[in-house]
């Protein structure tokens, strides 16, 4: 299944797929979601466009990634952009030493590389605090300051080739839509079991009242309560589809959520001013770096400053644990 997401993102063009891969791409939503969704009528037709539309989308974002930098113990000193995703060389060290992507790579696949392409995604900090600011020669104390850091880091999808980087990117954020929609099935068919669990037990309850309740006397006002419940519940089931449609219902979510991919996965553009103590400006001056991020974030609130890096195979092998 690998070899055919590289060959659907491979041409890096939105729209440029072939109809085989096309069709083999609606089989694997279906396969990462439902199977039985094959049971509807139109199944593929009705998910094509949808699964169209998110291979265009996820092959929009990735293109829009800024070319690889590189990224290297040996330049950290004079790297003023690296200096602010990592506050020391030592700190640096220990993200090459441990990632466990990077090992697993240069211990497999990677083993005659001589460069590593890879996602680097962080998670930016800002805490506020309180510090010093000069108004021409005065000295103010207690101002209001907002400190940036960045931390969590991690390598996404190494590789030797930034082409083939960049599919695996392409892939990754897909099978991200496809896990948000197979989420989505399970809440809705954890919600359905819930309520036919619930209208079984009142429906029992209700059988055995309407059989014994005279024995207890007037009943009717309990079978008229149980009534309206089973009312509101089978309102519900409805919602979520009759028996006749529930996989309609189930593939209709996959569809919708397929055709609006923006609403999901979301790439932005950010540009942080950082001086040399990791505190953040407004407007730029002498002490102050620009550092422009690029921050995807998806439907589960989940924000990641990522950026595309070149690391040396030689150096990563150099280092110790």
């Amino acid at each position: 299944m690998l070899s055919l997401l590289q060959s659907i993102f491979g041409n890096h063009r939105e729209g440029a797929y072939p109809e085989s891969l096309v069709k083999a791409a609606i089989e694997r939503t279906v396969d990462c979601t439902d199977p039985w969704l094959r049971a509807v009528s139109g199944y593929r037709k009705k998910l094509r466009p949808s699964v169209i539309r998110s291979i265009d989308f996820v092959v929009s974002l990735v293109n829009r990634l800024p070319p690889s930098l590189p990224l290297s113990l040996a330049g950290y000193t004079d790297d003023k952009v690296m200096k602010k995703f990592f506050i020391s060389q030592d700190d640096l060290r220990k993200v090459l030493v441990t990632d466990r992507a990077l090992a697993d790579f240069l211990g497999g696949e990677g083993k005659e590389c001589r460069s590593v392409y890879a996602l680097l995604g962080m998670e930016k900090q800002e805490r506020v605090g309180f510090g010093v600011a000069l108004s021409g020669d005065i000295v103010i104390r207690d101002v209001p300051q907002v400190t940036v850091s960045f931390d969590i880091h991690r390598f996404l999808d190494p590789t030797c080739d930034e082409r083939e980087n960049r599919r695996q990117l392409m892939r990754r954020a897909f099978d991200h839509l496809l896990s948000l929609a197979l989420k989505r099935l399970a809440g809705l068919k954890s919600e359905r079991r819930d309520l036919e669990r619930w209208r079984a037990l009142l429906q029992a309850k209700l059988a055995l009242l309407e059989k014994v309740g005279v024995g207890f006397g007037d009943a009717t006002d309990d079978i008229t309560t149980f009534e309206e419940k089973l009312g509101r519940i089978e309102a519900q089931l409805k919602e979520l589809g009759g028996e006749d449609r529930v996989l309609d219902v189930y593939l209709d979510v996959v569809v919708d959520l397929l055709g609006h991919p923006e609403q999901y996965l979301v790439g932005q553009q950010e540009t942080v001013l950082v001086d040399s103590m990791g505190i953040k400006h407004e407007e730029p001056a002498e002490d102050v770096v620009e550092l422009p991020l690029l921050v995807a974030s998806n439907a589960e609130g989940r924000h990641l400053v990522v950026l595309p890096v070149m690391l040396q195979v030689a150096e990563l092998r150099g280092l110790k644990k």
